[in-house]
């Protein structure tokens, strides 16, 4: 072949990444007409339109899309590769970018956090506190932290790290107030706090003793995407909420909050560190998850 396979594939995922030409062109030391430029040899070589592009907007099309994902991967697995190849030991170093929910970040991660940064300190970080489920592998992610009681399948690498019940809780306030509900389906009738993220925030699963699974579609008063949102709203007595253990546990040691239908089960919630499938795991990551997985199991005996 006459032409390089890998022109400008890094330049690219850079315009992408950054969705601009001229931020792009910025940040790799160009000019951007010579970015545009290479974008459209780029394109003529393969022979498909990768961007759609006008004054204002800039945007992958179908095939782009495709192109993209296993560009990324290309760029990652060279710069991974570069990487095991000039260090000189296998000491974590670099800047490490990570996602996680809020409670579980606040609660869980900050200790375990805390003993890694203070052991490796040629580590820098880069936390996304967040409940939104971030796109680890197109937003350049090292890692992200899920709470689900079903982890959606992709091509990430998961590892379980800790288990919890999922609990349904209402204020002493609430309780008084609109009465204590006895049975799940008389949450139809009570107001209730949900969370947003969720494809059906309003049908709640149980199973009964004899291990019989329903559902029940709640009233929904309040719908809000923010685990420890969902719970101060409880604890004020604005309705009954649920959610994982680890966002309950010190209103519920306090008596701000109270367990509600403990004899009806609920699916459990895993949590999963979630990082790109690649063959050489960088020492910042490797160490970051050995010692997450370390912690989280002491939490748990």
């Amino acid at each position: 072949m006459s032409y390089n396979l890998f022109e400008g594939i890094q330049v690219f995922v850079k315009v992408v990444q950054c969705n601009s030409f001229a931020l792009a062109a910025e940040q790799l030391g160009h000019s951007p007409s010579h970015v545009s430029k290479v974008i459209n040899r780029l394109e003529s070589r393969v022979g498909l339109r990768l961007l759609n592009r006008t004054t204002r907007t800039l945007a992958l099309t179908p095939d782009g899309e495709v192109y993209y994902q296993h560009c990324l991967q290309l760029v990652s697995d060279a710069q991974q590769t570069l990487q095991l190849l000039t260090q000189k030991d296998d000491k974590p170093k670099g800047v490490l970018k990570i996602s996680c929910p809020v409670a579980f970040s606040l609660d869980y991660l900050r200790p375990a956090i805390a003993q890694y940064l203070r052991k490796y300190p040629n580590v820098s970080l880069e936390w996304d506190i967040s409940d939104r489920a971030v796109d680890v592998v197109g937003d350049g992610y090292d890692l992200a932290i899920r709470a689900t009681a079903q982890l959606e399948e992709s091509s990430l690498i998961c590892k379980r790290i800790y288990q919890c019940r999922t609990l349904v809780v209402a204020s002493p306030q609430y309780i008084e107030q609109y009465g204590r509900p006895y049975h799940p389906r008389e949450l139809a009738k009570h107001h209730c706090v949900c969370y947003s993220n969720l494809k059906n925030p309003e049908r709640w699963e149980f199973s009964d003793s004899n291990g019989k699974s329903f559902t029940v579609d709640v009233r929904k008063r309040i719908n809000c995407n923010n685990g420890k949102m969902q719970a101060s709203m409880a604890i004020d007595g604005l309705g009954i909420c649920r959610l994982p253990e680890f966002y309950l546990n010190d209103a519920l040691k306090t008596g701000e909050l109270e367990v509600l239908f403990e004899e009806y089960l609920q699916k459990s919630v895993y949590v999963y560190v979630v990082y790109p499938s690649r063959k050489h795991l960088s020492p910042k990551v490797r160490y970051f998850i050995d010692t997450l997985s370390d912690h989280m199991a002491h939490l748990q005996n």
